[in-house]
């Protein structure tokens, strides 16, 4: 499935970077609505075109929650109550007989997100996986997930890159990449989560054969261990799809 295979320091990425760092220091703070395209593009010296791109990587990212006729809001912070305890998304779709379907598995040049999220210079490689969870035989997942480069998975524990297989595919095609990292490892590993709301889309609508306009969930979780970001995901739950079984806060 084609993903945005731009270098991290490309300017798009750095204009990421710069809306972040703004949300970051209480520029534009959670819950802020974000100024006009206009005034933010001449704000931030961009053309708005350039502008358009980022804010919709930023949507996907659950960054920002865009709406037609209303601007753009930055997301809340506090991840969903139970987030905070890290499980695979097959744990998250309670109850079902599970299956998952690997779609792709392959070592790629950093992308905007993978980049951005796992610290990835433009010379490293990520280990990205895509796979379809399904429950009772319907697809209610489509996971995108980036790990970091092998000598940083290697340096952390050994066993984590191990996981990932030497192909890059995985030994065992039926579990996500964070099932798979949690089950090699146990590491302390924590995530920072955020929600929000897209559609399917064109390639991921035909391979379920849904609309491409189906709405969908959108998580995105950035997994780390003692702060150094070991994998980023993005996991898509289609309208239709289980609800989420979360764990309570301890």
């Amino acid at each position: 499935m084609p993903r945005q295979g731009d270098r991290r320091h490309s300017p798009r990425v750095e204009l990421y970077q710069r809306i972040v760092a703004a949300i970051d220091d209480g520029t534009f703070p959670p819950g802020a609505r974000l100024p006009s395209e206009p005034a933010l593009a001449a704000q931030l010296g961009v053309s708005r075109p350039a502008l358009r791109e980022v804010l919709i990587l930023l949507q996907e990212d659950g960054v920002i929650i865009r709406r037609q006729g209303s601007g753009s809001t930055v997301s809340q912070s506090p991840p969903a109550p139970g987030l905070e305890r890290l499980l695979p998304v097959e744990s998250l779709l309670g109850p079902g007989t599970v299956r998952c379907r690997r779609l792709a598995a392959e070592l790629e040049e950093p992308t905007d997100f993978s980049g951005f999220h796992l610290r990835l210079a433009p010379s490293e490689r990520t280990c990205f996986w895509e796979t379809v969870v399904d429950i009772d035989g319907a697809p209610a997942c489509f996971a995108h997930e980036w790990a970091a480069d092998e000598a940083t998975l290697r340096a952390v524990d050994p066993a984590l890159a191990t996981a990932l297989g030497t192909a890059p595919a995985a030994p065992d095609p039926a579990a996500t990449m964070l099932s798979a990292f949690l089950d090699a490892a146990p590491l302390p590993m924590t995530a920072r989560s955020t929600l929000g709301a897209t559609m399917l889309g064109k390639e991921r609508g035909t391979a379920i054969s849904r609309p491409p306009e189906t709405p969908a969930l959108l998580l995105t979780q950035t997994v780390s261990v003692s702060g150094r970001p070991v994998m980023a995901a993005k996991y898509l739950f289609p309208a239709g799809a289980p609800l989420l079984h979360l764990a309570p806060r301890r």
